[in-house]
């Protein structure tokens, strides 16, 4: 029960993990998560200026519980950590899968590319390019951190914020009129 917001156990710099043990603030997992948490309150602040397309609103709204199974997989560092049930919090595969298809059925609705697309447009756009660029970001910290000696990423973890990654690429050209209203780059435009 989350029924008390400080705890003053953070004071010292430190934080819990799920299996209570603590590291430091800037450790490269908490990092992980922490950008993570980003993503999610981007994509919140994007999904209000939603109104034109709520079946859009919807995917969003399930990608951001989503994003708190991938935070939660970060948070257990090992295959003991359990969640509710007994069962680990992780994100799994069929996740993975179900992203691959947001992506695709969006994407066959938008207009080819002709150039690299500018973050902008519409507002609920820009957001969301902002929040493929913050979990760019997400996604090089964890890979860090699967590379460094000592430490785990769940392959499911990473394919997801991958996955996820390119879902709010299509998505931000979804909301710039399915492409048709993209900010494109003009190469050398300004020389």
């Amino acid at each position: 029960m989350l029924n008390r917001i400080y705890t003053r156990s953070g004071d010292d710099g430190t934080t819990a993990l799920g299996t209570g043990e603590r590291r430091k603030k800037y450790d490269l997992r908490i990092e992980a998560y922490g950008t993570l948490d980003e993503v999610n309150a981007v994509i919140g602040v994007a999904r209000l200026h939603m109104a034109g397309d709520p079946a859009l609103d919807a995917v969003l709204s399930r990608i951001q519980n989503d994003l708190f199974d991938v935070e939660a997989d970060l948070c257990m560092p090992s295959e003991a950590g359990k969640g509710p049930g007994g069962a680990r919090l992780t994100v799994t595969d069929a996740q993975v899968t179900w992203l691959e298809g947001e992506i695709d059925r969006l994407n066959a609705e938008l207009a080819p590319l002709e150039s690299f697309v500018l973050p902008g447009g519409s507002p609920a756009a820009a957001y969301l390019h902002l929040a493929r660029t913050v979990c760019r970001r997400a996604e090089r910290m964890m890979v860090a951190l699967a590379d460094k000696p000592g430490e785990s990423v769940t392959a499911a973890a990473l394919k997801y914020v991958n996955r996820l990654s390119d879902f709010l690429f299509v998505a931000g050209r979804r909301m710039n009129d399915k492409g048709a209203a993209d900010v494109l780059w003009v190469p050398g435009q300004n020389r």
